[in-house]
């Protein structure tokens, strides 16, 4: 999906926040879809971000009580490790301070079924510098002859002890989406009238028909 395509996708009650779309390949990037009613700032994280190696966006939402940077990365297997990892601490640099928490998720590659994993080990140790913790142990990609975790979900649990992790079997993509719901976080929005929309199927379709 280019940048026009990903602008022009519409999701009920969502805003797009903040996206990143690779240049040169296809089937990769990352975006994050943010609710109307939610005040939020895109965080331009182009500079960091390279086709394969790491390809990440963040959104700031915020209110009166909570300001919460959310980053959202894709990295492909045939990407530069070492990059990822150089990158990704100049972001958690960047994003880092005593008044923001923050959440990492997205398609990192991390083997978390595979306790000896050395790149997964080696990320581990980076986050928990900055009191992350991965939230996912159950298999996110089951197929034929394997089962791996490669969806990954970070927070600071210190800070966020209440939160239920949930897939999320969509059958569109060879990975299950995972959902986390923190109960910690309780945003304030800013527009709570009700939106109208019609139900658009057959029924509908057949009942506008007869109207005519």
């Amino acid at each position: 999906m280019n940048q026009n395509e990903i602008e022009i996708t519409q999701i009920d009650s969502y805003t797009l926040g903040a996206s990143f779309c690779r240049n040169s390949f296809k089937i990769g990037g990352s975006c994050s879809f943010v609710n109307k009613n939610l005040n939020f700032i895109n965080v331009d994280l182009r500079k960091f971000s390279l086709d394969r190696d790491n390809e990440v966006c963040t959104v700031k939402v915020s209110d009166t009580s909570h300001n919460i940077s959310i980053l959202s990365m894709y990295r492909a297997t045939s990407g530069n490790f070492v990059h990822f990892l150089n990158k990704l601490e100049m972001i958690l640099n960047l994003l880092y301070n005593s008044n923001t928490q923050l959440i990492i998720c997205g398609d990192t590659k991390m083997k978390y079924l595979v306790e000896n994993k050395k790149e997964k080990k080696t990320i581990d140790t980076l986050l928990a510098s900055y009191n992350l913790t991965s939230t996912i142990y159950c298999p996110t990609r089951i197929q034929k002859n394997s089962v791996t975790t490669i969806i990954s979900i970070f927070i600071n649990i210190s800070k966020f002890e209440d939160y239920i992790v949930s897939p999320l079997i969509n059958g569109v993509v060879d990975h299950n989406a995972q959902l986390i719901m923190i109960n910690d976080i309780n945003l304030k929005i800013q527009n709570s009238k009700p939106r109208f929309i019609r139900n658009i199927d057959k029924y509908g379709i057949s009942d506008f028909k007869i109207k005519l």
